[in-house]
């Protein structure tokens, strides 16, 4: 019998393109070549959709961030069909084969937010991760906490910025943002891996804290600081009936002197400590772990999920946000946890790439 055939597909056309490119090259290098077989496929920064070149480069090297090698063949996904098609201009087209499984290691806009796991629902191929909706939900910050505001978890006070908001109307939106008190935090509603984020003490600073995360999205979320430790839970669905599982939590520390969980510290080497088990009372643990899940489950997500709180000094679990496709390095976080919890990081890979054949195509 044929090995099933998963596409690893990586880039994109967004800031979180180099993050993408260091997750795929784990998976890559972790998923069983006898069990499976395997496509590297990137999409350039132009939204060109290409046969990885062998010698890709996947990692930082010398402080340079990896870009997708656009010079392999070029790739197209025909709708209603699985099948990879590839072509260069004046040669024939070549067919590749049908696919089996996409692993989108993804994230941000035109990725992680709905619109590649749209095209592959289209095309009637299976991929891993959530769907549609809440992919699209889970990237947006703003509809995020509509919906765990709505499911019962805590969450901190917010302010959501549009680009008519700020262009047309800013004194008020300043007002709004100095009655959450300061400091507060700006991020582009719909961004991840810390880019784009600022921490701002006054009027000035939000100015310009804005005008950064409108630099990667136009509408904007300003957040109260929230006073207290990070913790971080990673939720794994079930390969059948049972519910969806948390791991263990773990709590996030920056180390290397950054105000606060930047791209920096998240990415380059020695700049955040990860304690896992975190150091909480049995009862707080347990109650974060079900917070996760409901969190998953409120959202519907599919395969895995990161969900993030803080833990405050009086002893409150506040909801910060969920990742549908959260970071994917061997040494990210939610593969961290899932490893303290048992489950290695080649397992972690094959589990996500087996609940995605089960998954039928299609309304779920």
């Amino acid at each position: 019998m044929s090995k099933p055939r998963v596409a690893v597909v990586f880039g994109g056309r967004n800031s979180e393109h180099a993050v993408s490119l260091m997750g795929a090259g784990s998976v890559l290098e972790a998923i069983d070549r006898d069990k499976y077989e395997v496509i590297p496929i990137g999409i350039a920064q132009d939204g060109r959709w290409v046969l990885a070149a062998g010698d890709q480069r996947f990692q930082i090297e010398g402080g340079e961030l990896p870009e997708v090698d656009s010079s392999g063949a070029a790739l197209a996904l025909p709708s209603g069909d699985s099948s990879l098609v590839a072509y260069d201009p004046g040669s024939i087209p070549v067919e590749l084969g049908s696919v089996d499984v996409v692993f989108p290691v993804m994230h941000g806009a035109f990725a992680e937010d709905g619109t590649i796991q749209g095209l592959l629902e289209m095309a009637g191929v299976r991929y891993v991760g959530s769907g549609v909706l809440a992919s699209a939900v889970g990237m947006d910050k703003a509809y995020m906490k509509t919906v765990m505001a709505a499911a019962g978890l805590p969450i901190g006070p917010y302010l959501v910025v549009r680009d008519r908001d700020w262009r047309l109307d800013r004194d008020r939106v300043v007002k709004e943002a100095e009655d959450l008190g300061w400091p507060v935090f700006v991020k582009p509603a719909r961004a991840g891996s810390s880019q784009g984020i600022s921490k701002a003490h006054d009027r000035a600073s939000l100015e310009a804290a804005v005008d950064l995360a409108r630099e990667h999205d136009p509408k904007v979320l300003i957040e109260a600081a929230i006073v207290g430790r990070e913790i971080e839970c990673a939720v794994l669905e079930s390969l059948g009936d049972e519910p969806a599982a948390a791991s263990q939590p773990g709590e996030v520390k920056v180390e290397g002197g950054q105000d606060f969980f930047d791209f920096e510290a998240k990415y380059y080497p020695d700049q955040m400590s990860l304690t896992v088990p975190a150091d909480l009372p049995a009862e707080v643990a347990e109650q974060l772990r079900a917070m996760a899940v409901q969190a998953f489950e409120s959202l519907e997500c599919e395969g895995l999920s990161r969900v993030d709180f803080f833990y405050t000094p009086d002893g409150k679990l506040v909801f910060n946000e969920i990742n549908t496709m959260p970071g994917f390095t061997s040494l990210s976080v939610a593969p961290q946890l899932w490893a303290a919890s048992g489950l290695t990081y080649p397992q972690l890979v094959d589990r996500l790439v087996q609940l995605a054949l089960r998954r039928s195509p299609g309304l779920r």
